[in-house]
């Protein structure tokens, strides 16, 4: 056994999840001693406990418990992916280049496991999208299990890093369409509730929302600001609405517009799936032949290329029960603007 280290995370190491990171550093070490050791609080990130899943920044100092030696330690085996699998990972290309991948990344496919999100998740089928570098792609940020559309992975740690403090530093621009019950009034407008975790039996994730008023005086809680625009009207009963967020906080366009009264139809989380929606949004069920999945898409991302320094668009065509939908009431993609918040 190795004796307690601590090692600084490089430059071109930020925003590798700590466990890639440890791994890269320890081929020996299997992913359940990682959670275990972290469990125990064994691994530390600047002092503090952490989960396998963090992201690492540079110049953190990360300490590392005794280690099995290399020749002590079972073989390491890859993760294999299925022909089924890989298959359907790599159709859900939508750009790539040597530095980055972009993915339309499919409703009901988590970004990483978790707690209840079982083993296939984007994370796992990296494997898939190595496209001849030796190392798997690195997410760079996450979507909803059931939110579909463009989402980026990073080639090199160097890569990630950049686009990880593109992200941070809001210099890029996402655009979601939804499909929420009722029509937002006005028909643009920006939401600005606190978020924190809703915490209770059965709770999960979910987020409640806090008027900004409050967010200071609670633990936990940050705040979280949303665009939206009405694109188009279903009478009374639904929209579609552009979201783009300003912030990144989890659920936070599902939380939001189910504050503000509408939620986005299908969303059994936040405004219950089963619900009537005689058309004041107040159920995220429409009812008749409108699919009972999460209408949300991740339309686009505009950023600048971390290497090249061009302007890049990435758009996502959306999901088939979300095209169904669109198709049902008679709406076209290329009747609405790319972005309606670029002279807002």
């Amino acid at each position: 056994m190795s004796g307690v280290q601590i090692r600084q995370v490089g430059a071109e190491d930020g925003a590798q999840r700590l466990d890639r990171w440890l791994k890269r550093q320890f081929p020996q070490i299997t992913q359940g001693l990682i959670e275990k050791a972290c469990r125990k609080g064994e691994i530390r990130v600047d002092g503090g406990r952490v989960k396998a899943a963090t992201r690492l920044e540079p110049g953190q100092s990360v300490r590392i418990p005794p280690l099995p030696e290399a020749s002590a330690a079972p073989p390491v085996s890859r993760a294999s992916v299925s022909a089924d699998d890989e298959a359907m990972i790599q159709a859900a290309v939508l750009w790539r280049d040597q530095h980055i991948i972009a993915l339309n990344k499919p409703p009901g496919l988590p970004s990483q496991g978790g707690s209840g999100q079982g083993a296939r998740h984007v994370d796992g089928l990296t494997e898939a999208l190595c496209f001849g570098y030796k190392d798997r792609p690195v997410l760079v940020h996450r979507l909803d299990k059931d939110t579909s559309g463009v989402m980026l992975l990073a080639r090199t740690p160097r890569v990630a890093r950049r686009l990880a403090e593109a992200f941070r530093a809001r210099e890029t621009r996402k655009i979601y369409w939804a499909l929420v019950a009722g029509v937002p009034s006005p028909a643009m407008g920006t939401i600005r509730f606190g978020l924190v975790k809703a915490g209770g039996r059965g709770a999960g994730e979910k987020m409640r929302c806090l008027h900004p008023d409050e967010v200071a005086a609670v633990e936990g809680a940050k705040r979280a600001t949303t665009d939206y625009a009405v694109l188009e009207r279903l009478g009374a009963r639904a929209a579609w609405v552009a979201l783009s967020p300003v912030t990144g906080r989890t659920h936070q366009l599902r939380a939001h517009m189910a504050e503000i009264g509408h939620p986005i139809i299908g969303d059994g989380k936040y405004g219950g799936a089963g619900q009537e929606n005689p058309g004041d949004g107040w159920g995220a069920g429409i009812g008749g032949a409108v699919s009972r999945k999460l209408h949300l898409h991740a339309r686009s991302l505009r950023l600048t290329h971390p290497v090249t320094g061009e302007a890049l668009t990435l758009t996502a065509p959306l999901p088939a029960h979300m095209a169904q939908s669109w198709k049902l009431v008679g709406w076209g993609a290329g009747d609405v603007p790319a972005d309606p918040f670029e002279d807002a």
